[in-house]
């Protein structure tokens, strides 16, 4: 139990039904549905679509989504890739013949086909129990009333606005400043588009006026998007992939998402005696940080669209596992990391639901950087993500950008389950950190006994390739003693991700557990 003395909150218990995510409004929406007689789809959906209004620096209906979830009576935890692909036009080679090295970040090269939209209505249509347009109808109301800037958001909009071009700030800083905290942000064009949706399902925003906006967009850019790309976007179901620490099978959505980095990453703690370390000390952040440094170098050889990931049975296997372990030193660390195939973000929202017959879902949806590309369609405000900046440009790696290919994602949702029943639908926002997230969340659920608030709320690190980052609740001794092993260390400006969690106890009582470094809430009935 949390000390009472000192800043914090407690978890949310409920029997009925949970939703955790990164803004109460959405929060609030979703509980909304599950009274009206919605189930977990259904409240799930109508609480993500309302984050792209509530945190448009985050997400939107020009993103991706992945989702993992079970049906009622049944633990079998399905997958679904809401993740778009580069148009049938889109060549690594001319790229470089242009002499890019890199995907321009802020160009139409890096936007892909928006995929959250079309798995929104098939989820809906296969596993929802209301209708599109009693799910859209919050976000179209909220989208034409306006909604009240929250911290976070406030915090996010004058760095990540800075990506904004043309249209794309008309519509999301149409006085030429960022919004403070309590200001209105209104999306009337978005409003429309979801009420075509709610009518007319997906072709709405596939084919038709919404899609010749956003064509209309990015061919002024020099984007080689045509309009059968968009009418060919279609999600896909799949299996998720596994693995156990210490009693708990942690579930995570296949590639092209990077999931299986954190199985990855759990397998190599396993080596080592981390429940014998302090959870707050400079000896376990040393074994995580080498731990991350191997598992993503895998990742970044590895992962890429489902049909170009060939070794994946390599990566999640023992065997690699025991070998990378073994390159550890527990005494000195390792050069950084090679750098990352895709560009350094931090930019996603999360949202779990649990309903009354225990069907959990977790959801993961994001435009990758800070308002995405930047670039928005003219009429309706669609602002597209630059999820594409995730292909690299090298030839003949397996997350080369090419012609209908999906890239190599770091947005992932999680599950886990114990003695073959789902316990827990979690996510860990925070762009490349989500992997590493998901294992520091794990561990410190299975190594150190938290409960799911406390095991949100603690520090965390994160090495990548520019050095170790170390959040501010960490004693600063731990950071003296991280550099004496030869890290890098430095304060991060901002905090590590954001998480939500519900854990659904053997008795049936929901424990919801949400970040404090998101603006968000876990709400129950």
């Amino acid at each position: 139990m949390r000390d009472f003395h000192l800043p914090g909150r407690s978890a949310t218990y409920a029997t009925n039904g949970m939703c955790a995510t990164s803004h109460p409004l959405a929060a609030k929406t979703a509980i909304d549905i599950l009274e009206r007689g919605g189930n977990a789809v259904d409240a799930a959906i109508a609480g993500a679509v309302l984050l792209g209004i509530c945190e448009p620096q985050m997400t939107g209906i020009g993103g991706d989504c992945f989702v993992l979830f079970n049906t009622p009576g049944d633990q079998t935890v399905h997958a679904l890739n809401g993740s778009g692909r580069a148009p049938a036009a889109a060549s690594a080679a001319a790229l470089r013949a242009e002499g890019h090295d890199v995907i321009p970040l802020r160009s139409a090269h890096a936007v892909t086909v928006p995929g959250a939209i079309d798995a929104f209505c098939q989820l809906s249509a296969d596993h929802g129990k209301l209708g599109l347009d009693a799910l859209l109808d919050p976000a179209i109301r909220y989208a034409e009333e306006g909604v009240p800037v929250a911290p976070r958001v406030a915090f996010d909009w004058p760095t990540a606005g800075q990506a904004l071009q043309a249209h794309g700030r008309a519509h999301f800083m149409p006085t030429g400043s960022a919004p403070r905290v309590g200001d209105m942000f209104r999306a009337p064009g978005q409003a429309e588009v979801l009420r075509r949706v709610a009518r007319d399902g997906r072709a709405a925003f596939y084919e038709g006026e919404v899609a010749e906006d956003i064509l209309a967009a990015l061919n002024a850019l020099g984007g080689v998007h045509q309009a059968q790309d968009f009418a060919a976007q279609r999600c896909d179901y799949t299996t998720p992939v596994s693995g156990d620490y210490k009693g708990a099978n942690l579930v995570e959505h296949p590639p092209n998402g990077q999931g299986a980095t954190a199985i990855l990453l759990l397998n190599i703690l396993k080596h080592f005696d981390i429940a014998g370390m302090d959870p707050m000390g400079a000896e376990r952040l040393h074994i995580e940080a080498e731990a991350t440094k191997l598992a993503y170098d895998a990742r970044n050889r590895f992962i890429a669209d489902p049909d170009h990931t060939a070794r994946l049975d390599h990566m999640l296997s023992a065997e690699t596992a025991t070998r990378l372990a073994a390159l550890i030193d527990p005494n000195r660390a390792m050069e950084a990391a090679s750098p990352l195939s895709e560009q350094v973000h931090r930019d996603t929202v999360y949202i779990t639901v649990v309903d009354k017959d225990r069907m959990s879902v977790s959801l993961i949806y994001s435009i990758f950087h800070g308002f995405g590309s930047g670039i928005a369609s003219e009429k309706f405000g669609v602002l597209l993500q630059n999820r594409g900046a995730g292909f690299t440009l090298e030839e003949g790696h397996p997350n080369e950008l090419g012609a209908g290919k999906r890239p190599m994602h770091t947005i992932i949702p999680g599950m886990l389950s114990e003695g073959g029943r789902v316990t827990m639908p979690f996510g860990v926002m925070g762009g490349s950190y989500q992997s590493t997230g998901h294992a520091r969340m794990v561990s410190n659920l299975r190594d150190f006994g938290m409960d799911v608030q406390t095991a949100i709320d603690a520090p965390r690190a994160f090495a990548d390739h520019t050095g170790l980052k170390v959040e501010r609740g960490f004693a600063p001794e731990v950071a003296q003693a991280l550099t004496d092993l030869g890290h890098t260390v430095y304060d991060p400006p901002e905090a590590i991700g954001g998480a939500q969690a519900i854990y659904i106890h053997d008795n049936g009582v929901l424990e919801g557990g949400s970040d404090p470094r998101k603006d968000g809430c876990a709400l129950g009935y």
